[in-house]
């Protein structure tokens, strides 16, 4: 009997965020090592938005013959050559649409909403977004089913710490409104009125000179640009805590490789999701004396620090980019067992 045929969206595109390629990355590379009882064709070419995406890519899908079709991410055809599952991993975009082009909004409600009707199973990351997607789009949540995401090698070798002039601070994403950095700006502020401390954000420096303003001789705002996995364990192998001030988040991969690493996080408690939450030490959103009391804990207590990283670790430690393959795979199989 032969195996059933599914087709991968694996597609890396430059509307993709750095997190959700690393989700096609990783699933595209391990599936067919975790899942052998299928045979996995990858898609790999074709942009966003015009005649690749809508005619090329579901025509080579067509060819292919597939019994089954798993599109990666939320920028998908019109139209689907095959039963299909699709993974939304947040609804950011509809839950702060004033920091988005217009044309945003209705794409989602039109091309996902139509996405995720016509799909036999909606992937995503966590429990927050089967509400969101029911509430924003519609969907049926008897269909969604929750996979967490996964922890890359470069997080799990034992990562060095980077030599640094003082202790730090670390933030990584980017700088968007919803992120809340402003929050993270003030607590480390009144932090550095009182110890040496610095603070480091991934990305480049896109602040209007705001950094330079804020630094003290007891400590200095510092974007590091673009990080390199590797480079980035070690950042956070070294520093206090990874802060999380952003009001949402849709799994926030930086929280579970910084746990890997042995990282506490400090984050607002709308953007932890719950398979790590056990882990973090949380504030409400844009609360400056929260996030700072949460800080001042770690930097107290160091008895208090190693317990947090420790529960941190074994959880990441469960969650393997093998993991979320595997269940993944086994999406598919309920898929095809019960509704092509």
């Amino acid at each position: 009997m032969n195996s059933p045929r599914i087709g991968l969206d694996a597609r890396l595109t430059r509307q993709m965020s750095v997190g959700m390629k690393t989700y096609a990355r990783e699933l595209a590379a391990r599936l067919p090592h975790v899942a052998p009882e299928f045979a996995f064709v990858r898609f790999e070419r074709g942009r966003n938005f015009g005649w690749e995406e809508h005619v090329s890519l579901p025509l080579a899908m067509r060819r292919a013959r597939l019994d089954l079709v798993h599109f990666f991410s939320l920028y998908v055809p019109l139209f689907s050559p095959a039963p299909s599952v699709i993974t939304i991993h947040d609804l950011i975009h509809l839950e702060f649409p004033q920091q988005f082009k217009a044309k945003v909004g209705p794409y989602y409600h039109t091309v996902v909403r139509w996405a995720c009707a016509r799909a036999k199973r909606i992937i995503t990351d966590d429990e927050r977004t089967v509400t969101d997607l029911s509430e924003r789009l519609g969907v049926d949540a008897g269909k969604v089913r929750v996979v967490p995401l996964g922890v890359g090698e470069p997080f799990l070798s034992g990562a060095r710490a980077l030599p640094a002039p003082r202790p730090y601070l670390l933030y990584v994403g980017n700088h968007r409104q919803h992120k809340d950095l402003p929050t993270l700006f003030a607590a480390w502020s009144a932090l550095a009125r009182d110890r040496d401390l610095d603070c480091y954000l991934t990305g480049p420096d896109d602040f209007g000179g705001t950094l330079q303003q804020l630094g003290t001789a007891r400590g200095s705002i510092v974007a590091l640009g673009d990080v390199s996995a590797e480079r980035l364990a070690s950042y956070y192998a070294g520093a206090v805590a990874l802060v999380t001030p952003a009001r949402r988040e849709g799994f926030g991969l930086p929280m579970l490789e910084a746990m890997a690493v042995g990282c506490p996080v400090v984050a607002c408690v709308d953007a932890v999701p719950n398979v790590i939450a056990p882990a973090a030490l949380t504030f409400g959103a844009g609360n400056v004396a929260e996030l700072r009391a949460a800080v001042e804990s770690l930097l107290a207590d160091e008895g208090y620090r190693q317990r947090v990283v420790n529960v941190g670790r074994d959880i990441a430690l469960s969650l393997t980019w093998n993991r979320c393959a595997r269940a993944t795979a086994d999406v598919y199989g309920e898929v095809l067992e019960c509704c092509t």
